[in-house]
Formats: structure tokens, sequence, C-alpha cells
């Protein structure tokens, strides 16, 4: 590791956790070799990628690994791996959503595990950061489950303020290898620079969002990010190595890793 991330681990960072998420399930990327790093699977539900057995045999590695299962559910996006906007009707998005968690619900039970919580995918994830409408049908679904499954979105943003009135439960989630715009969103996957690609970098960046809090832009200024779990994508290149140095930089600097309650 570098000089920085030893220099954090010196800072006696003992008593911090956090957990560490991936997208799993796709048919692309190593699941087995992810689930050895991560703490929670955010496994597609079919729309936007994977097939039944396959999140089937996602949601058992993840009970074999001991790591919690949430429901990633997106846009009816096969095409275009959900990540484009789709204009849908908040009725529509509401059942689109229900049917997604019903469908890994029933899969990941018949393995043995439960789905604990729910992040939307690509495009969708984005979506709801600020179109209210979207957002509330994707909130209205989890309170017609009876409101106990937890939204996982990005930290600081209006959509998770809405799930908390609404009375959900949110987990605030920041992402390790992606770069953030002076307003705190993500910088679209289509301009360059948009998804970190140096294993050390993206450590030293996550050590630094647990132990201070802070990302720095893409301008150069510094943000707040107070998030309780990092997402590490797992199909991007190099995925698993960039999630291996990310777990070692944490261990050095005396963070815990591990799934929230």
């Amino acid at each position: 590791m570098t000089s920085n991330t030893a220099h954090v681990a010196a800072g006696q960072e003992v008593g911090r956790s956090v957990d560490l998420n991936a997208d799993l399930g796709e048919g692309v990327g190593d699941d087995e070799a992810m689930l050895a790093i991560v703490t929670s699977a955010n496994v597609a539900c079919g729309f936007h990628a994977g097939t039944p057995a396959e999140l089937r045999a996602t949601c058992r590695g993840a009970a074999v690994s001991g790591v919690r299962v949430g429901a990633q559910v997106s846009y009816p996006d096969r095409s275009g791996f959900g990540r484009r906007f789709m204009d849908i009707a908040p009725a529509e998005l509401t059942a689109d959503i229900l049917y997604q968690i019903g469908a890994l619900q029933g899969l990941a039970r018949s393995v043995g595990v439960e789905v604990t919580y729910v992040k939307p995918h690509g495009a969708l994830y984005n979506s709801i950061v600020h179109h209210t409408r979207q957002a509330d049908a994707v909130i209205d679904a989890l309170r017609e489950l009876g409101a106990t499954l937890p939204l996982m979105g990005l930290a600081g943003s209006p959509v998770l303020h809405r799930a908390r009135d609404a009375g959900l439960p949110v987990i605030a989630e920041a992402f390790a290898d992606r770069a953030y715009t002076p307003d705190a969103t993500l910088v679209p996957r289509t301009e360059p620079g948009a998804v970190l690609t140096d294993s050390g970098e993206i450590a030293q960046r996550v050590v630094r969002l647990v132990s201070e809090g802070t990302v720095v832009a893409v301008d150069g200024s510094v943000l707040r990010v107070d998030a309780e779990s990092i997402c590490l994508h797992g199909d991007t290149p190099g995925a698993v190595g960039h999630a291996r140095e990310v777990r070692e930089a944490l261990r050095l600097a005396g963070i815990r890793v591990s799934a929230g309650s």
C-alpha cells in the first residue's frame, strides 16, 4: 500500500466498521471470488440481467459465504443492462419492483436465505435520486411489502430522505470506483473518468470514505459523504483485484468489514 494508506492505518480507526456490497448474479464477473470478499450481495432479479438458475446459484453462494442478500431491482431493460432511463408510469414501476423482489425472495428462500434489503440498479438507481415520481413508486413498493426492507441508495440523496419520511429503513451507500460530481451525485458512465481503474487509488479512497467521511469530487472539491455501505462493482475489469485491495486496506486501517443489522 502507499504511504497515504499507511498513514491512515496509523490513525487508530479501531472500532469503525463498514459493509462492502457488490452487484452479483448478472452472469458477468466472478461471483464466487466476490462473495469471499464482500458482506452484502445485490443480486439481480432478471429484469436487467441474470437467469433464474444464475440468481439461485448466487443466493446459494451467499448462503455458504455468510453474505446477506439484497434484491437489485431495475428497469425492464436487458438489452441495455438496465443503464438507460425509462419513463415508466409510477403504478407500473411499483408493480415491476414488487414482481422482482417476490421472484428473488422465492429463489433465496429455496436455498435457505432471506432477502434483507433492496437496491435499485443502474439508471433506476440514478433516476430516483431526483425523479420524485419514480422515487415514490419504488418507496410505495417497499411500503406495500410492510416497510421492513431497507432501501439502499446514494448517501445524502433526496430519495433517502423521502424513504425515511415514508417510514422505511434506509442504507446510505457510497461508491468505491465511481467518480463524484460537485453536487455529490455520480458522474455518468458516458463521461471520461466516470469509473476509477487503479486498485491502489480505489482502496485509499474507501479508507478515506470510512475514516473521514469524505470523498474528492472531479473538480477537486471535498464532499461530506456519510455511508454505511460501500459498493464494489463486480462487473468492471479487475473488479476482484480492486475488492481484495480495498478489503486489505481496511484491515490495515483497523476498520472492520461487516454487514449492517
